[in-house]
């Protein structure tokens, strides 16, 4: 009995030396998790903006009466394409004919004789005063004259220029005068058009930074190109150039308006559309391109990417994102080309442990 018991204490202290040693074993590798990688490469990348925006006329005219009077007829179809100097009005030029009628019988008489009065003065039967006023008294009649010719003119109402024109604001029969605040119709030139685009002044100070330092460099002809996607979200088939900036920045929304040009043939562009216009702003000289998968956030909001290191196992980065281009971010700090970046298998995946790649 004592010597099993003797037996017993021995197996357990030799129980409990094993259990010490076992506390101060190092615990086991995880194992290596199964990551996909993209290898990161520098390239040139064209930058462009999206920007919302609005078409407006490139040319607009008002059509108003310069003489009073009753309208006769109207002389064009509502929404029809008008050419510059076409009649769109007829105003009764009756009173303005009789006018003109006096007006030329007072110039032919006031002319006869001031003839008259130079054929005198040569024989000096009359003063030079007198052959004086005769001859400005004719020219004071014939510009009278002139004027109630013009009066007649303007009793057809022609268009100043060419475009589409809209409703009539009058009828047949509506009386109309010089100077109303009201315009009969507007005619508004469509082929090309306008697209007013408004961009925030911090983007076009950017911009310019980036150009003068070289960080962002010209694409030639297409620096000015511009490209547009309408209402219901399909690209209009042709292009436009960008024309001018507004100098002034908006007080109250730091904005400036960029003014595009498009060709309009078929008229699909009408004024007052909301459009999306995408301004080509340069070449970016050895950007990054990171897939968005590849790109998560800390608790703190701060982007991060997991890479694998020279040892093979998983390491975190901050990274700095400048913007999206389509399934892409474009990563201006924190990644380098040659990086092998984690975007399968995040999950699973914790900093310092080591992971199998698959490139992806």
């Amino acid at each position: 009995m004592q010597a099993a018991r003797s037996f017993s204490l021995a197996a357990a202290a030799a129980l409990g030396l094993a259990g010490c040693g076992g506390r101060d074993a190092p615990p086991p590798a995880p194992p290596a998790a199964n990551v996909g990688v993209v290898t990161l490469k520098a390239q040139d990348v064209a930058l462009s903006t999206e920007l919302p925006g609005r078409t407006a006329p490139h040319l607009i005219s008002e059509v108003r009466p310069q003489v009073n009077g009753i309208i006769l007829r109207r002389q064009f179809d509502e929404g029809a394409e008008v050419k510059a100097g076409q009649v769109l009005y007829q105003i009764d030029p009756a009173p303005y004919r009789a006018v003109l009628a006096r007006a030329d019988a007072a110039a032919g008489a006031a002319k006869l004789l001031a003839d008259r009065y130079d054929r005198l003065i040569q024989g000096q039967a009359i003063s030079q005063q007198a052959r004086d006023d005769a001859r400005a008294q004719y020219l004071q009649a014939k510009a009278a004259a002139d004027a109630a010719r013009i009066d007649v003119g303007f009793t057809r109402i022609t268009a100043p220029i060419d475009g589409r024109i809209g409703r009539s604001a009058v009828t047949q029969g509506a009386l109309v005068t010089s100077g109303q605040p009201q315009p009969m119709a507007t005619i508004q030139q469509l082929d090309p058009i306008f697209v007013d685009i408004t961009q925030p002044s911090t983007a076009i100070l950017a911009l310019k930074q980036d150009l003068a330092s070289g960080k962002l460099k010209a694409a030639g002809d297409g620096q000015a190109e511009v490209a547009l996607k309408l209402e219901n979200g399909r690209a209009y088939p042709l292009k436009g150039t960008l024309k001018f900036s507004e100098v002034n920045v908006d007080q109250g929304t730091g904005a400036v308006t960029l003014r595009a040009v498009f060709p309009n043939p078929d008229g699909l562009l009408m004024p007052g559309m909301f459009v999306q216009a995408e301004l080509h702003e340069g070449v970016r000289g050895g950007a990054l391109l990171v897939p968005q998968k590849g790109i998560t956030r800390d608790t703190s909001g701060q982007a991060i990417a997991m890479v694998v290191d020279a040892a093979g196992k998983a390491e975190v980065r901050k990274v700095t994102t400048e913007r999206s281009i389509g399934n892409q971010w474009l990563v201006t700090d924190g990644l380098r080309a040659g990086d092998k970046l984690i975007v399968d298998g995040l999950q699973q995946v914790r900093p310092g442990m080591p992971v199998k790649v698959k490139e992806g």
